[in-house]
């Protein structure tokens, strides 16, 4: 049965910068859509990142608006697995970071939260001013 396992996580001061880790645990298709979404209190579910990739090739990789520039989502060194990294980090990041992943994905998919299969438990990310 196909598990994520999140890791990182944490609380910084606005300009810092975090790190959170996904992997897909029992996951054998070739293809994967794997990345995070986050919500806070008062706030829907947004998508943050997500990588589309297979062990040979990427597929995509996209970003909300919000945070274009500043995270940067990669395939980590191990197979399904990915890393989020978070630089320049505001206070309306705060929020509970979610890891998801589906078998594929693109431009005009990749939110939709309905679509992805697999979810992490969710971390807690905390920027104070």
């Amino acid at each position: 049965q196909v598990r994520l396992v999140e890791s990182g996580g944490g609380s910084v001061q606005t300009g810092g910068s975090l790190r959170l880790s996904c992997e897909a645990a029992e996951y054998t298709d070739e293809r994967i859509c794997i990345g995070w979404f986050r919500h806070s209190p008062g706030q829907e579910r947004e998508g943050v990142a997500t990588h589309y990739f297979t062990g040979r090739s990427v597929y995509g990789t996209f970003y909300a608006r919000s945070v274009k520039g500043r995270f940067t989502i990669s395939q980590g060194t191990t197979k399904n697995t990915v890393s989020l990294q978070m630089n320049n980090l505001r206070p309306e990041d705060t929020g509970i970071y979610t890891c998801a992943a589906r078998l594929y994905c693109g431009t005009a998919s990749w939110t939709r939260l309905n679509e992805y299969k697999y979810w992490g438990q969710g971390m807690q990310v905390t920027v104070s001013s």
